[in-house]
């Protein structure tokens, strides 16, 4: 544990963190990726890129000196980082890395303000946040690894089926090349994906939402392919929807992820989606029917229009045989969605129709998808009194606060 000294020293730089914590990090992907360019097989090209890495590790290290005096505070993020962490394949022998580039982007960025005593500070408090990172992880692989159908690492696994579901996004059905047992998971988890891309120095790693209820003999990841093919993101999706075919082998790591249905609870369970944030509440639905058909499900889906709405026809066959009331949104209908009346509601989802139409007082509320949707509705949820404990959501990408 860490001396009063030392977490007053920490504390003592919250306030040039939230300054500075955001340079701090991007200084120090780019001096580790120049020392260690063998990481770039690991870390999301995408996300450091855009910026997103770099945001969501200051948010870190922030609440990390924040709450150094109490690190309990911090447990959930460290979870959510360490399934992350898991179904990429971070090891122990990373973190050493990780700290030593750390300490020197804060000492470039700070300067003369980065005493040595500071510098020793965050050094040994470093050591206290990695080791409870290690351990947490520790236990997530052996779980992984030691649970019915589970494995260490990446598994390849056959391409057996894949479906156009809409104009961008396909469907991919997994089954394992060595036909053995595969692990379950939780409805709303993910998987991580390996390619290796011809052309490309290194290996890129997309976690995505598995779309089907768990206990299968298959996974199943709906893609949406991203426009362009310049982005990290888009060579990832247009590869996975232009080249790989029934028959292709890819590396998947088992699921993870602490997002998921609480199938222990009978509440009423409201999904809210917002284009390919489907996948995840897909598998939330098709497991409630398997295994509650009676409990109360309000399905709420938010697209442009029917060109791009995926998984539409097998939503409404699920709905039909449960106690399901679906309810579609799209902002940019088409003449034939008019015309087919293949919507419920024209526009976006507003917390005035939260309130006229949802169980806001019992119900569980579970979201996913584009960043502005899930701002939207999780300050609609909160205005309208819903409590913390009953809102979930799950980003696609590095964690990130809805709150900022």
């Amino acid at each position: 544990m860490l001396d009063q000294k030392t977490i007053e020293i920490i504390k003592s730089t919250v306030p040039v963190l939230e300054v500075h914590g955001e340079q701090i990090t991007t200084v120090f992907y780019k001096t580790m990726f120049e020392n260690h360019p063998e990481l770039l097989n690991i870390f999301n090209h995408a996300n450091q890129k855009q910026g997103r890495q770099q945001r969501a590790l200051a948010g870190t290290v922030y609440a990390a000196a924040k709450y150094i005096d109490n690190l309990e505070a911090i447990l959930p993020v460290v979870n959510q980082i360490a399934h992350k962490h898991r179904s990429l394949g971070i090891l122990p022998e990373h973190y050493p890395i990780v700290g030593k580039h750390l300490l020197i982007a804060i000492k470039e960025v700070l300067g003369d303000a980065a005493t040595d005593e500071i510098i020793n500070a965050w050094a040994e408090a470093y050591g206290v946040i990695a080791d409870a990172f290690i351990s947490v992880e520790a236990e997530m692989y052996d779980a992984a690894a030691n649970q019915k159908g589970g494995w260490d690492g990446f598994r390849p696994f056959i391409v057996a089926k894949r479906v156009e579901e809409s104009e961008v996004i396909t469907s991919f059905y997994l089954k394992p090349v060595d036909g053995k047992a595969i692990a379950s998971f939780k409805p709303g988890q993910y998987i991580s994906v390996k390619l290796e891309i011809e052309g490309e120095k290194f290996t890129h790693i997309r976690q995505y939402s598995l779309s089907d209820a768990p206990r299968k003999d298959y996974y199943r990841i709906s893609v949406k392919k991203e426009a362009g093919m310049e982005t990290p993101d888009g060579k990832v999706s247009n590869y996975l929807h232009n080249t790989v075919e029934e028959g292709e082998v890819l590396q998947i790591s088992a699921p993870a992820g602490d997002f998921f249905l609480d199938t222990e609870k009978d509440t009423p369970v409201v999904l809210l989606s917002g284009g390919v944030g489907l996948t995840p509440m897909v598998s939330m639905l098709n497991t409630v029917a398997e295994l509650q058909p009676e409990k109360e499900v309000t399905f709420i889906h938010a697209a442009q229009n029917g060109k791009v709405h995926a998984l539409k026809d097998e939503v409404a066959a699920t709905a039909a045989k449960a106690k399901v009331n679906s309810v579609v949104f799209y902002d940019q209908p088409t003449e034939e969605d008019r015309l087919n009346n293949s919507f419920d509601v024209e526009g976006y989802i507003t917390k005035e129709w939260l309130k006229e139409n949802v169980n806001l007082e019992h119900s569980d509320f579970y979201f996913c998808g584009p960043v502005p949707f899930m701002k939207a509705v999780n300050a609609a949820l909160k205005d309208l009194g819903v409590t913390e404990d009953r809102i979930h959501f799950e980003f696609f990408g590095p964690m990130a606060s809805l709150e900022a």
